[in-house]
């Protein structure tokens, strides 16, 4: 479906700084990414959609339709064309972004599909479920590779490092896990978290890994040790998602705790703080955030500059 749907709008935080908002769905955001040049996101929603975005003008560009349960997670290619999505219907679904159309479908996990990452080499899908297990995927032939299991409870996060020889997984379990992509190996297990791990993300190095959890806080962990290298308190609930900035300085965190607060990841500092009830985050470069909101179904584009 394609068109012009959406209606951008702006709106001012208990600060005074101004950000802008995107409807267009109807019902809760629960997953957002951004296209890698950073001018469109693609959200996915509880009203089982995603939509397209254009970032700049805050124009709904498409809405792809397909899914029979909500989408839960979403994945932009290297490319830039095409998204990987992941639902509670169990399926993941391959979308090019220009027409809207669905591609392929994806099936294989037992249970929702609650997180999904692109291979930076653009030739492998790693999918994390509610049944506990990863699973790896070749696009091109759209076709299970191998399954990561390991975790004792469902999989709610994972990220892959800029080499695409890895992904880090997040877990219920209270548990991060390093696995080797092409082997499927268990490389190692980092412990620290006393609840759920609800997210992660990778550093542009590829050194380092930031996670949240529901114990309210972020810590951060040197993969190649999984040595718990810094913990960052300041959230008073659960952290909903993370991401690290492009030039890998500062970590974005979405809480349930109604904040995204921006981190110095050298320091550890808190260096600002949105009024935000969000329950996904991305970044469309190293001064602007994305969030979804479960509250009113919009999207906020939020300056990180000001």
């Amino acid at each position: 479906m394609n068109g012009i749907r959406g209606t951008p709008g702006t709106e001012t935080d208990e600060s005074g700084r101004e950000f802008a908002t995107l409807k267009g769905h109807t019902s809760w955001v629960a997953a957002v990414a951004v296209t890698p040049d950073g001018r469109r996101a693609v959200s996915g929603s509880a009203d089982k959609t995603l939509k397209v975005w254009e970032l700049q003008s805050g124009r709904e560009l498409r809405t792809l339709q397909g899914h029979a349960g909500w989408v839960t997670a979403v994945s932009v290619m290297p490319d830039g064309r095409r998204a990987v999505s992941g639902s509670t219907d169990g399926m993941l679904k391959v979308w090019e972004l220009e027409s809207a159309c669905e591609l392929w479908t994806i099936q294989g996990h037992a249970d929702s599909v609650n997180a999904v990452a692109v291979t930076p080499n653009g030739r492998r899908i790693v999918s994390g479920s509610a049944d506990g297990r990863l699973k790896v995927w070749e696009i091109e032939r759209a076709c299970e590779l191998r399954t990561l299991q390991g975790h004792a409870n469902l999989v709610s996060a994972v990220a892959v490092t800029p080499d695409s020889r890895a992904v880090v997984s997040a877990s219920w379990d209270r548990t991060l896990k390093v696995w080797e992509i092409e082997s499927g190996r268990e490389l190692r297990t980092l412990q620290g978290h006393t609840d759920w791990v609800t997210a992660v993300a990778v550093t542009p190095d590829g050194r380092r890994a930031v996670s949240g959890s529901g114990d309210s806080t972020l810590k951060v962990w040197e993969l190649d040790s999984g040595c718990e290298l810094q913990t960052l308190s300041g959230h008073t609930n659960g952290v909903n998602a993370v991401a690290v900035t492009p030039d890998g300085q500062r970590a974005i965190s979405a809480s349930a705790d109604g904040t995204l607060k921006v981190w110095e990841l050298q320091s550890g500092a808190t260096i600002m703080q949105f009024s935000c009830d969000a329950l996904c985050c991305a970044l469309a470069n190293n001064w602007t955030a994305v969030t979804g909101n479960p509250d009113d179904a919009r999207l906020h584009v939020l300056p990180l500059n000001r």
